[in-house]
């Protein structure tokens, strides 16, 4: 899924990007700091979720909000805002925005009002089966986690969920866990101190050389280089 972010606040940014990229590792996550930026980047995309400043320089929050809703009517929003002022409710509920959440971002708040609506969007674009299949590994894809399994979890065959998986989702199955245990040691790399090896069996690779061999393949360079090439950006 694409996700907007548009705030002026460049460290406010930095949390959303620290609190959300890895709860759903594998969505796409788009900033912008004004609403010229923002226009600008949704011209270029077809996006699931907007999350705006309500007060920015030049075009408000608002006012971006109601220009994003004319090319796309159904785009769900959440307004983030410092202040909790009636009048800016108000104007948001008209505009259709489906949460309204107040500064300082508090990491749970914002964490389960996008869990909340991701949830409604899986129901929409998937199938019960799917959904409950893509919950699984959400949950357990620390652990020692295999098609056979997912499949008894959901109480179908694994050849069944194998095939549904590809038709729907568009990837094989364990091709999705991969990629998902690999964004989450991504995030681990750079937000922790934690050695690799650590994180490798964190995020469910059954060794170092195994984890480092996937890495290196989907990032063309090594866990280590990873580490040391994002911690200071």
């Amino acid at each position: 899924m694409n996700i907007l972010c548009v705030d002026d606040e460049p460290i406010v940014i930095e949390q959303l990007e620290y609190i959300l990229k890895p709860s759903f590792p594998l969505w796409n996550f788009y900033y912008a700091y004004d609403s010229s930026q923002a226009l600008s980047i949704f011209k270029e995309n077809y996006f699931h979720l907007a999350i705006v400043d309500i007060e920015m320089p030049g075009k408000s929050g608002l006012e971006l909000i109601r220009d994003l809703k004319e090319q796309q009517a159904d785009l769900p929003v959440i307004i983030l805002s410092a202040h909790q002022d009636f009048q800016f409710a108000k104007a948001s509920i008209q505009l259709g925005v489906v949460e309204y959440l107040t500064k300082p971002i508090i990491a749970e708040e914002l964490r389960e009002t996008v869990k909340k609506f991701s949830s409604e969007v899986y129901k929409q674009g998937y199938s019960k089966l799917i959904n409950e299949a893509l919950s699984t590994i959400e949950e357990c894809y620390n652990q020692r986690l295999t098609l056979q399994k997912v499949a008894s979890k959901v109480h179908v065959s694994a050849a069944y969920l194998s095939r549904k998986f590809s038709e729907e989702v568009g990837s094989s199955l364990s091709d999705y866990i991969n990629q998902y245990r690999l964004e989450k040691a991504k995030h681990l790399l750079v937000s922790s101190n934690e050695n690799i090896s650590t994180i490798a069996e964190k995020t469910g690779f059954n060794s170092l050389h195994y984890f480092s061999t996937q890495f290196k393949k989907k990032e063309e360079m090594t866990p280590k280089e990873y580490r040391e090439r994002n911690r200071n950006l």
